[in-house]
């Protein structure tokens, strides 16, 4: 068990020694560490790894400065000098609520970056504003639209974050994607199989190797199948990809730049990077705020009061599993893989980097 503020550090000083600066590399440590502090290692420090691969190809600017290129009163279009996402998301948002605290909605798309971690850390970024907050990313074309023998779009997640009175905020952070990358990772980093309805072959034929995805297979949309809905996750990956791409002008689809350093950068692209799509939007501009988070409080016991099904013992509110993890951590620490330690220890040891996690 890990305290927070060691491996912040420790992220902080491999980022630093790729050229990052201490306040980029801080933006970057707290979206990972959030991760793993909210259970969600998918997201954690098993991708500084890829980062820091990636700064080292020339793949990412480890000093971008993200630009606004167009803006109107509600929206501004960033681009994000193809800087790590963590930065480039964090400084987006930002734009989102300074234009919805003007406008009472705010919008910002942005093009030319890269994967920027749990969606949820930069919707969550409203909440102390008496904002809801709302993000999305297109991700790497690991997903087979559904009747697809390939991938061709991401795991696309959206999360919206909304302000609550007495109760805990609602957050809703999810992949439009039966399972997100990052945990078909850390199976295949485990030697461990995944369930059938998870993923396909190069042939588009149900799998459960979770190595598959080096070897031409791909992720299957929410729902696994389209008996069971996939055309739906499909459907939320296409609004996604469209609002993150084809509004800022970032690659849309399969032509998404990958941020793992096995999958080839592909040349004559149709836009810039990876795109994503933030909003925030002021409670007052609605109704009054205090009737509003007076009746998300309502609604928040009526659904947590619902008879729980046989066998289970509760109805959970979405964010209830990841706000009681990231309280548990706090208290006790937080669990890192072995897996995921042992890339560490490599990255300290090719940058030369005190390694702490022993």
């Amino acid at each position: 068990m890990f305290k927070e503020g060691v491996l912040i550090k420790i992220v902080m000083q491999l980022l630093g020694k790729c050229g990052v600066s201490p306040a980029d590399a801080s933006v970057v440590a707290d979206v990972l560490v959030s991760a793993e502090l909210r259970a969600i290692p998918s997201h954690g420090l098993l991708r500084l790894h890829d980062y820091i691969t990636m700064l080292q190809k020339g793949r990412i600017k480890p000093d971008a400065r993200p630009v606004v290129i167009h803006e109107g009163p509600s929206t501004v279009t960033l681009d994000g000098d193809n800087g790590l996402g963590p930065v480039v998301a964090h400084y987006a948002m930002q734009l989102a609520i300074g234009k919805a605290s003007k406008a009472g909605t705010g919008w910002v798309a942005v093009q030319n970056s890269n994967h920027f971690g749990i969606a949820g850390y930069y919707a969550m970024q409203a909440l102390q504003h008496e904002m809801i907050g709302l993000c999305m990313t297109n991700a790497n074309p690991l997903v087979a639209p559904t009747f697809s023998r390939i991938g061709l779009m991401g795991t696309n997640p959206l999360a919206v974050a909304i302000p609550t009175s007495e109760e805990p905020p609602v957050v809703a952070d999810f992949a439009t994607a039966a399972i997100a990358r990052g945990k078909v990772d850390l199976l295949h980093k485990n030697g461990l199989s995944i369930e059938a309805g998870f993923l396909q072959d190069a042939q588009g034929k149900t799998t459960t190797d979770p190595g598959i995805l080096k070897e031409g297979g791909a992720i299957l949309p929410l729902g696994g199948s389209r008996k069971f809905g996939s055309h739906k996750g499909y459907c939320m990956a296409s609004v996604i990809d469209i609002f993150s791409a084809i509004l800022s002008g970032a690659n849309f689809g399969p032509f998404v730049p990958p941020s793992v350093p096995w999958l080839a950068a592909k040349d004559n692209l149709p836009g810039k990077g990876t795109g994503h799509f933030f909003g925030a939007m002021r409670i007052d501009a609605f109704r009054p705020a205090e009737e509003f988070l007076q009746s998300m409080d309502l609604w928040i016991k009526t659904f947590r009061n619902a008879p729980p099904a046989v066998g289970e013992e509760r109805v959970l509110i979405p964010g209830d599993p990841e706000r009681e993890a990231e309280q548990k951590h706090r208290k006790t620490g937080i669990p890192i893989q072995d897996k995921v330690k042992e890339q560490i220890k490599a990255l300290c040891s090719d940058l030369d980097v005190p390694y702490t996690l022993d």
